[in-house]
């Protein structure tokens, strides 16, 4: 029998498997640390985005940034050197989660502790330095630094050198869906049995002049430039593109029976993780949002669970054209109209590969806290968007399921399910 006209091959679904979240840390232009965080994104407090002198000229010349956390401080002078800003936004992320967790790393069996972070794009800021370093003053002046501190797996390698891990450290890099991909890679090493625990998440600092104008140029930025800090508006009916943001989003997942053993407090669990390609464009999603959709059937399938469990989504949502409809249309037709939705990037801002971790944890802190985050610029509702978006304020609900979409550029999806513990 041809390829093309062979029977589909489905393999017998693995037995369900829910990861506990024992620990998160934070670090977002909304606040550093998870209750900071979780207090600026739910009172809907203006990020920082002022115009950006590196940035004159640019359609766009603001970022939100994390204004309230000095790695040299935290992490020492020496040591920041040795990493790029991405890496340093991980590092502190993870010691919070790591601490959040009540875990000792002088104690663990680190052989048996596992790193996946996500990035999209690594090292940028001082990739750009060196370039600059070449074009004005020639090769002698590239610092020998350029690859260790570059590299996508400098955040993972960061972390493991930083908390002395010795098992599996990986790097994912699936574009603006990293940071999911990377906690539904930690969901299945731990479901293999890798490992007992693993820090994962995501980490992007790439707030330069190269990035922000090639995202003009994609016309994928918002220019609302006489009011940067409402600039980012999901699901609006005048959005006009998402504004880059930075930071880091991780979390301590550990094997249910580990947690179990050692008396962990369990924030929430990660049941299902799906994921996809679109194979339809590099910078488009699907048009009719089949890739992403596949995505979340698919850990919904994984989590053995089903739409109707769902009560709340914490979206990609960009604040881009396209990018809301396609995603909210696929949305309602999976999960219905039921689910409160929102998109907590009008608080971080997009960061990209780090986007997948900081919203997982959001989501996780609405599960135990039982409340979802508003969408704060949410003025005036596109009538197209067929779903129930939480606007302005934060809103309480009693809800046990959670889910967290995130695409990417070339089509990559992935989709999260979680429970409350």
């Amino acid at each position: 029998m041809s390829a093309a006209t062979a029977a589909p091959y489905h393999r017998a679904p693995l037995a369900p498997f829910a990861a506990a979240v024992t620990g998160v840390g934070l670090v977002t232009s909304a606040g550093t640390g998870v209750d900071a965080a979780w207090h600026g994104v739910t009172e809907g407090l203006a990020p920082a985005a002022a115009p950006r002198p590196e940035l004159d000229g640019l359609p766009c010349d603001f970022f939100y940034s994390v204004t309230d956390c000095d790695p040299a401080a935290v992490l020492g002078v020496a040591t920041q050197r040795l990493m790029d800003r991405f890496s340093q936004l991980a590092v502190i992320a993870a010691r919070e989660a790591v601490a959040d967790a009540g875990l000792d790393p002088a104690v663990w069996d680190s052989g048996r502790v596992g790193v996946v972070i996500g990035s999209a794009h690594g090292g940028l800021p001082f990739y750009d330095e060196q370039a600059a370093a070449l074009a004005a003053r020639g090769p002698r002046r590239v610092s020998p630094k350029l690859a260790p501190l570059s590299v996508v797996n400098g955040a993972a390698s960061s972390v493991s050198l930083d908390l002395g891990v010795h098992g599996p450290s990986q790097a994912v890099s699936t574009a603006c869906s990293s940071g999911t991909v990377a906690i539904g890679t930690a969901h299945q090493m731990l479901r293999s049995g890798a490992c007992d625990i693993v820090i994962t998440g995501g980490a992007e600092s790439t707030c330069t002049r190269l990035l922000i104008a090639s995202a003009c140029s994609l016309k994928a930025v918002s220019t609302r430039r006489e009011d940067p800090a409402a600039a980012c508006r999901p699901f609006d009916t005048h959005r006009d593109g998402f504004v880059v943001g930075e930071g880091a989003g991780l979390l301590v997942l550990e094997h249910p029976d580990h947690a179990r053993a050692r008396g962990a407090t369990v924030r929430a669990r990660v049941n299902g993780y799906g994921a996809s390609s679109d194979a339809h464009s590099a910078v488009a999603p699907d048009p009719d949002g089949l890739g992403i959709e596949r995505a979340l059937r698919a850990a919904l399938a994984d989590a053995d669970l089903s739409p109707a469990d769902v009560g709340h989504v914490n979206a990609h949502g960009t604040s881009t054209l396209s990018n809301d409809l396609i995603e909210a249309t696929m949305l309602r037709r999976v999960l219905g109209d039921t689910p409160l939705v929102t998109s907590t990037k009008a608080m971080t801002g997009h960061t990209l590969g780090a986007a997948g971790g900081i919203e997982t944890a959001l989501t996780v802190l609405a599960l135990q806290r039982q409340l979802v985050p508003p969408t704060v610029n949410l003025d005036a509702p596109d009538p197209q968007i067929p779903i129930d978006v939480v606007a302005k304020e934060a809103r309480a609900a009693t809800f046990d399921c959670a889910v967290k979409t995130s695409l990417g550029f070339g089509g990559h999806n992935a989709a999260l399910v979680l429970t409350r513990s």
